[in-house]
């Protein structure tokens, strides 16, 4: 990768066609806004400095990273005017590079090739440029004799125009490298149109100067794509978790059902892990090597060691240590800590719990505010009554205690190692190591109840 730059990011701007009061640069993409994956590409290309030109009240330097510097467009209109605003920040000296906030399809690999470009051709300015889109309302790059940028014509208003300017097909993508004096010094030169100082006016100052400016002509033309739209939003999303897909599958991940799985950017997973279909990995979510997730499992913001198998489960905050099993139709809630080779097993819901290694809560459980010790068996249908009214308060359930069906423990309140409960039981008392814990009534029989009861009246 080339060596160290400046990067300055169009990051300007609501977005009033998005129809959210969420700056349009901040909109997410795979839960990453999308301003975000352009500064991630910027730093992977090997950018020293990365600063945002944002506008006073647009709220989009409240939700950019604390890494970048933000510069604020006091005055002036167009892209000209963004990028002066970013002057006292910029570099004097050195590669400069200009990208917008809301390309964020824009790879390093792109960046990377484009700075190597204007390096090697000794450029003051140097454009990415394509022939693959359909060129209406681009702006259209004319070319010298010698093969460099003569200039770029604007044909967004088309009056005036040339038909050779029309029938240019190479087009200018708003991705550029500039010498950081020439670009500082050249704008100073840039008058407004139609109220506007255009970034692409400085190119005939350059010119005119006998500087050199080329472009770097690609066929990769995700980095064009911005975002103005909804739809736009949702296009750029679906190339983006097609991308982030292929980078997990290279990485060793096998996939059953890629169209109906989402993983966001933010999330690792390990190798020879396989995903079943209709799986959602989000946010900062981690997955070990050799696990099983899926079908239809959605994990949030959690840790799951190796070899964790999760079927038909919700899980969100939550650690799984290797060798657990989830499921089917799991839910894990925030704080849940299940131990190595735990089994939380069909329609058991834990919350702000430590089940520990070996344990197993097999189905129809509740576990809120509760500690189970390792190896210990939770019977069908029991819960922790957690909650008095005004406070939450524990559970206790040691080391290899053994659960009956339907019990129900009132917390605060301990069970000892080695313990049972009966079921259908409510422990509202301590039990002791070793001893069996039971509470509840003496059944009766009511002997012809159902003869009377179904007699008529009368």
């Amino acid at each position: 990768m080339p060596g160290d730059f400046t990067v300055l990011i169009m990051a300007a701007g609501r977005g009033t066609r998005m129809r959210s009061p969420l700056p349009k640069v901040l909109h997410p993409v795979c839960g990453k806004p999308m301003v975000e994956w352009v500064i991630d590409a910027a730093r992977e290309a090997g950018a020293g400095e990365v600063i945002c030109i944002t506008r006073p009240g647009d709220e989009v330097a409240e939700g950019l990273p604390e890494s970048v510097t933000v510069a604020e467009q006091r005055q002036g209109e167009g892209t000209g005017a963004a990028i002066l605003a970013a002057r006292e920040a910029g570099p004097a000296e050195g590669t400069v590079l200009v990208l917008s906030g809301d390309h964020p399809l824009l790879c390093a690999e792109l960046i990377g090739r484009l700075v190597d470009t204007h390096g090697r051709e000794r450029a003051a300015a140097t454009l990415l440029t394509t022939e693959e889109l359909d060129p209406a309302g681009y702006g259209r790059v004319m070319r010298a004799a010698d093969g460099s940028v003569e200039r770029i014509v604007e044909t967004k208003y088309t009056e005036g125009l040339s038909a050779e300017e029309l029938a240019a097909r190479e087009v200018n993508i708003g991705t550029y490298a500039f010498e950081a004096s020439d670009l500082w010094s050249a704008l100073d030169e840039v008058g407004e149109e139609r109220e506007e100082i255009y970034l692409t006016g400085v190119f005939p100052v350059l010119r005119d100067r006998g500087d050199r400016v080329v472009s770097n002509l690609t066929t990769d033309v995700s980095g064009a794509m911005g975002v103005n739209t909804r739809a736009d939003l949702m296009e750029v999303d679906r190339l983006a978790a097609r991308r982030i897909l292929d980078r997990h599958a290279r990485a060793g991940v096998t996939f059953l059902g890629p169209d109906s799985t989402r993983i966001e950017a933010g999330v690792t997973v390990g190798a020879d892990t396989t995903v079943w279909p209709g799986v959602t990995l989000r946010g900062a979510t981690s997955i070990g090597a050799g696990c099983e997730i899926g079908p239809q499992t959605t994990i949030t913001d959690s840790a799951l060691g190796e070899r964790v198998k999760a079927l038909h489960s919700f899980v969100c905050e939550a650690t799984v240590e290797s060798g657990a099993s989830l499921g089917p139709f799991a839910y894990l809630r925030p704080g849940a800590h299940i131990g190595e080779g735990a089994k939380i097993g069909t329609f058991v819901e834990v919350k702000n719990s430590s089940v520990g290694p070996g344990a197993k809560v097999p189905h129809l459980s509740y576990l809120g505010d509760a500690d189970v010790g390792a190896n210990s068996n939770i019977g069908a249908g029991n819960i922790t009554a957690n909650y008095d009214g005004r406070r939450k308060h524990r559970t206790t359930i040691g080391d290899g205690v053994k659960t009956g069906v339907d019990t129900s423990f009132v917390a605060p309140v301990s069970v000892g190692d080695g313990a049972y409960t009966g079921a259908g039981s409510v422990i509202g008392e301590d039990v002791p190591d070793g001893a069996l814990g039971v509470s509840r009534s003496k059944q009766v029989n009511v002997e012809g109840y159902a003869e009377r009861k179904e007699k008529p009246p009368g």
